[in-house]
């Protein structure tokens, strides 16, 4: 086959290979952005939840980190809905390691 300029059109397969849709491509970084940022969501949670357990953040702190969780939570459903995925979504199968993310 040619091209316009009567040249012969050169297939390039990795092309073939990757989904280039602008689309699809904004979905997939979404996606792997906002994995990643549920991760230290629920990494920052857990620490958090050590701390207060271990009784030494005053009433105030407490109240700011639980406030502040709870913001980032909602931001995330927020930017989840924008990007139409589901929590599910985020949570990477690592094969025999299991699922990413911890299940809340």
């Amino acid at each position: 086959m040619s091209d316009s300029t009567g040249e012969p059109e050169h297939r390039n397969p990795l092309a073939e290979r990757i989904d280039s849709d602008p689309e699809s491509v904004e979905h997939g970084l979404a996606s792997l952005v906002l994995t990643i940022v549920e991760l230290l969501r629920q990494l920052m949670e857990r620490q958090a939840l050590r701390r207060v357990d271990s009784g030494d953040l005053s009433d105030e702190q407490v109240e700011r980190i639980g406030l502040t969780l709870m913001r980032l939570e909602e931001r995330m459903e927020e930017l989840r809905e924008h990007f139409g995925l589901e929590p599910e979504d985020l949570n990477i199968d690592l094969g025999p390691l299991g699922p990413l993310l911890a299940d809340e």
